[in-house]
């Protein structure tokens, strides 16, 4: 190709293909814009104006001017006397440099713009530097000014420079370069004149470096420095990083160094994956597992193609903090490494012939995650969940130690679009806690409407308390009716919320919630004194009536976190009610085995007159031993054994349909004889047919309760048939 050097071939396969004759470097691509292409390893960053003199040594950034000042002779940066002198634009000169059109020049000077003079200097009307006049100047030693032999030296630091340096011309093409860059590059200087300096150092790769390069270029803008990943011509590669920056405007040219950074970014590799795994097993870690499961959840939602779904298994090694403790942390780290190397096999079997193997990680403690990107359903996380569980079956063998060891699993799948990353992991951590109350030792499928159980229950914890201030609680009341004559002999109080945004809330829904945060004693209080309240009251409306009890349900952290006996005792000085009249309800768990403060608490009460009854007998520990003993008064049997008496037997002449347990009937008949042997009386709940109550009168049942007398109801219900009895007699 005519108007190239002789010298040594260029580099043209450095990093992207040869340019043409025009040497115009290569813009980018349309329709495959040329960031996304290389991504993955191109890093720009289009910096602010800045000192042109910042990123290059002092002593040679002071003198940058003068290497291109008008007194320097045709042949740029000559070191000496009649050395040769840095091919300009790839003519051939006798001596081997180059002049623009061919021209020869006595003393190896090459003249910038084609025209000759006598003592070999170049000269050309108008502007100067590169493409400007410069003065004649005799080479002789004795020659030389001040002016000379400052520009010679300036022109030694340049070509020793450690940095890789090159002047560029306002088109792009390189003017002269020093011996580290053509180093870097794996060439001559020779072979990089007039070379496309974009062509080079990849900077026309991506559309946003290649613009900033050609605003440098025109003078817009005042700098540029990116990030490149060039190809060596002995075939490894290396990391550079490109400044560029504009000489004084009179030069028309720019001066463009290269950093070989390969060695930092090599470094700064090495110490983000250490930043970014384990230590213990190797695997990601929570960092790095978010990280991914964020960029999975933005592909996923933008993709055109893919199953735009994705999935998580949560788990957790259950009683791994035995080991630790038996064992030792030394042991027990060597479990969670063979833990992990169990955990990715299973991964890697999963992903056999799908575009993306599931990500392992390590998010702390025993605590283990397997993302599966692009996923296809919940069949898919099952399965996956199935096999890891399989795997941590068969014992480990550590050091001569052999351990088993099982896991919890709390699997989700979903769509990718909605959803992020802290909402995917919070479903995945309920979906685990779901797994370990389940019983452990298995997976447990994500499930909405369990979730929003557990979401509402949240809600009521936060907003019990301030409940109790605001009011918000109600008391109904259900009547307990004798057995012999029909008669209501009292009532038992049953605590209502109303919740303004969930309506009318029964006990179950909030009693536990309540007993776990510890508002069960300020809402015990409130609903003893309300029901002594509400009884002494009936007896002052109805004198002619028989005074009823109340029975009032009371919880074990009622018994410890406050002083009951004392709370009792005031609310009855307060309200006047009798102590006979009022009944406290304990469940038999809480009754059965007490000792030291609960037993002394219930014999105190039941000193003072109170009446204790046991709630839900035959249900809990059922220590017969221990029933003697305690000051209880009245045995509430569940309502399992009544529903037994569901239909009256055929030889009784009540019906053909003789589906009743004999064995019901017999195990109730001897809880009810043996009460009474003891002196106690009984009430049997949840009666809600006349056979039943007609049978548990024939085997000496004393009270019943249940929706055959009366649903719970408001006070002035009850008074209704308190007016009732009155009547009646």
């Amino acid at each position: 190709m005519s108007g190239t050097s002789d010298g040594p071939a260029p580099a043209t396969d450095l990093v992207r293909p040869a340019l043409t004759e025009s040497h115009a470097p290569t813009p980018p691509r349309a329709g495959n814009p040329p960031h996304e292409e290389r991504a993955p390893h191109l890093e720009s960053l289009v910096e602010p104006p800045v000192d042109l003199a910042a990123g290059f040594p002092a002593e040679l950034a002071a003198g940058l001017p003068a290497l291109l000042a008008p007194d320097v002779p045709a042949t740029l940066f000559p070191l000496s006397s009649g050395t040769r002198g840095v091919p300009v634009n790839g003519a051939a000169a006798p001596n081997g440099d180059t002049v623009p059109n061919g021209d020869t020049v006595p003393n190896g000077s090459a003249p910038v713009d084609g025209s000759t003079s006598v003592n070999g200097s170049a000269a050309s009307p108008g502007s100067a530097g590169v493409h400007g006049d410069t003065s004649g100047t005799d080479d002789a030693p004795g020659a030389e000014g001040p002016a000379g032999a400052g520009t010679r030296t300036f022109r030694a630091i340049f070509a020793a420079a450690p940095l890789a340096m090159a002047v560029v011309d306002r088109e792009g093409r390189v003017v002269t370069a020093n011996d580290t860059m053509a180093a870097l590059l794996g060439t001559e200087p020779a072979a990089l004149t007039g070379r496309p300096a974009a062509d080079l150092l990849d900077l026309g790769s991506d559309a946003r470096t290649w613009h900033a390069y050609r605003e440098v270029l025109r003078g817009r803008q005042a700098r540029l420095r990116c990030t490149r990943r060039l190809k060596h011509p002995e075939g490894h590669s290396l990391w550079a990083q490109v400044t560029v920056g504009p000489l004084p405007e009179e030069e028309r040219a720019v001066l463009l160094s290269v950093s070989d950074i390969s060695a930092r970014r090599e470094l700064q590799a090495r110490l983000r994956h250490l930043q970014m795994h384990d230590p213990v097993t190797r695997l990601p870690n929570r960092t790095l597992f978010f990280e991914r499961l964020s960029a999975a959840l933005e592909a996923e939602a933008n993709a055109e193609s893919g199953t735009g779904r994705i999935g998580l298994c949560y788990l957790d090694l259950d009683g791994f903090k035995a080991v630790n403790d038996t064992l030792g942390h030394r042991v027990g780290d060597r479990l969670l490494a063979a833990v992990a190397e169990r955990l990715r096999r299973c991964a890697n079997e999963a992903g056999f012939g799908r575009t993306v193997t599931p990500l392992v990680a390590r998010l702390g403690g025993d605590e283990f995650a397997v993302l599966v990107e692009e996923s296809t359903g919940t069949e898919q996380l099952a399965e996956l969940a199935e096999s890891v569980l399989e795997a941590l079956q068969a014992p480990f063998d550590l050091s001569g130690q052999r351990l088993s060891v099982s896991a919890s699993i709390g699997v989700v799948e979903r769509r990718a679009a909605g959803t992020t990353a802290t909402g995917l992991m919070q479903a995945a951590d309920t979906t685990l806690y779901w797994a370990k109350a389940d019983g452990k030792s298995r997976w447990t499928l994500f499930d909405p409407e369990r979730n929003a159980h557990r979401i509402t229950r949240q809600a009521l914890s936060s907003t019990l308390r301030p409940a109790v201030e605001r009011g918000e609680f109600a008391l109904e009341y259900q009547p307990l009716v004798c057995m012999e004559d029909g008669g209501v002999s009292g009532v038992e109080a049953l605590v209502r919320w109303n919740h303004p945004q969930f309506g009318t809330l029964t006990p179950n829904r909030f009693i536990g919630l309540a007993e776990e945060d510890g508002s069960i004693v300020q809402l015990g209080r409130w609903v003893l004194a309300t029901a002594c309240r509400q009884a002494r009251r009936w007896q002052l409306d109805h004198p002619d009536a028989e005074p009823i009890f109340v029975s009032v349900n009371v919880a074990v952290r009622q018994v410890w976190d406050s002083d009951l006996v004392a709370d009792v005792a005031a609310t009855l000085a307060e309200t006047g009610l009798a102590p006979h009249l009022l009944q406290l309800e304990l469940t038999e768990s809480a009754v059965m085995g007490s000792a030291g403060r609960p037993l002394q608490t219930l014999q105190a009460l039941s000193d003072m007159g109170v009446r204790i009854a046991i709630d839900d007998f035959g249900t809990g520990y059922s220590n017969l031993a221990y029933l003697s003993r305690l000051p209880v008064s009245v045995l509430k049997l569940d309502g399992s054994f009544v529903r037994g008496f569901q239909f009256e037997s055929a030889e009784n002449g009540a019906g053909a349909d003789a589906r009743s347990n004999p064995a019901d009937e017999v195990v109730v008949e001897a809880m009810i004889q043996l009460a009474h042997r003891l002196g106690l009386t009984v009430t049997a709940e949840c009666v809600e047919t006349a056979g039943q109550a007609s049978r548990l009168r024939r085997i000496g049942c004393d009270t019943g309760q249940g929706w055959l007398y009366s649903r719970p109801v408001t006070p002035d219900r009850i008074s209704a048939l308190l007016r009732s009895a009155c009547a009646r007699t």
